[in-house]
């Protein structure tokens, strides 16, 4: 498939998602390519996870159930991207598999959910919301706490479950996007540094913080370029706090899309926060204020929708150029 007709392909599969998301009765029906993976990521971390190797054999037994991981999925993709061939049939089949691998609409809808949540006053509504969508105890946030968490869930997984996804088509089609879906969906299974996973995972976890590099540099200055078109919004914020707080994040990546969004909403996202019932210290992204509302939220929203609109925009230019 030609570089152009890649980015066309994404371009249509992008905006399938946007408006129509995975439908619930295919997800019953057959359930998605991620419970798919992870399926075969359960059924290796019980065969080759075993409590009585060393931690060495048992990191080398994690990385080659990492290589597992990725090269299954793969080949298949590559299967159906020689199957499907380069007819308008075939690009329209590859367009609507390609779009089950994006997550804008599920992930705007529950993001949303927990603004409607606080815009009604019901805080237990809120933090059942927000508790689909992030790891930490909702239980021990009061509204403002809900409130930032949502915000910096829209912003880590914008990158985790659209850029980097978009990005990893753009480069290597859908071979690439399903290689990143495996590594993905093994850190998010495996890549914790538990008793169980520290030695098993440790691959999947490092592959993660690698294959997501560009992508989560690239979700932060697209917040930014979205704050720009805004007048409750600021570009120049998201820069400084780009430019001030990302290394400072725990996580290697996590840190350049919510200082961004922290930067642009004029908020203090992040720090302190508690994982069940560790207690995690971590850096502030950020120097504005901490009392986060709903209306922040619908705000985040709206620089994320700005955000994947220009990504769109910019994919068919490119698409257009490379085709003339």
């Amino acid at each position: 498939m030609t570089t152009s007709s890649t980015l066309f392909v994404l371009a249509g599969a992008l905006s399938v998602e946007a408006a129509l998301g995975y439908p619930q009765p295919i997800y019953r029906l057959v359930g998605h390519p991620v419970t798919w993976i992870g399926a075969l990521i359960s059924a290796l971390d019980r065969t080759f996870n075993r409590e009585n190797a060393s931690f060495g054999e048992r990191k080398m037994a994690g990385v080659f159930a990492l290589l597992v991981i990725v090269v299954v999925p793969v080949l298949i993709a590559v299967l159906i991207e020689r199957l499907l061939g380069l007819s308008a049939f075939g690009m329209i089949a590859l367009m609507l598999i390609a779009s089950t691998l994006f997550a804008s609409r599920s992930l705007y809808d529950h993001v949303r959910d927990v603004a409607r949540a606080l815009d009604t006053g019901d805080l237990t509504a809120a933090r059942l919301a927000v508790g689909r969508i992030v790891g930490r105890n909702p239980e021990t946030l009061d509204a403002h706490g809900v409130a930032r968490a949502a915000i910096e869930s829209l912003a880590e997984n914008a990158s985790d479950g659209i850029v980097a996804p978009v990005f990893w088509f753009a480069v290597l089609g859908l071979p690439g996007v399903v290689a990143y879906k495996a590594i993905n969906t093994a850190d998010s299974m495996i890549g914790h540094r538990t008793p169980r996973h520290e030695a098993f995972g440790w691959a999947a976890a490092r592959m993660d913080d690698l294959v997501n590099l560009p992508a989560s540099r690239l979700t932060g200055l697209l917040f930014a370029l979205a704050a720009l078109f805004s007048q409750t919004t600021s570009c120049s914020g998201a820069i400084k706090a780009m430019q001030r707080d990302a290394k400072n994040h725990r996580s290697p990546n996590a840190g350049w899309p919510e200082s961004a969004m922290a930067g642009a909403l004029g908020l203090k996202l992040n720090g302190p926060k508690t994982y069940g019932t560790t207690f995690v210290e971590d850096a502030y992204m950020g120097d504005g204020r901490r009392d986060a509302t709903a209306g922040d939220i619908y705000a985040a929203l709206r620089v994320s929708v700005s955000a994947w609109g220009f990504m769109v925009l910019a994919i068919l230019v490119l698409a257009v150029i490379l085709r003339g």
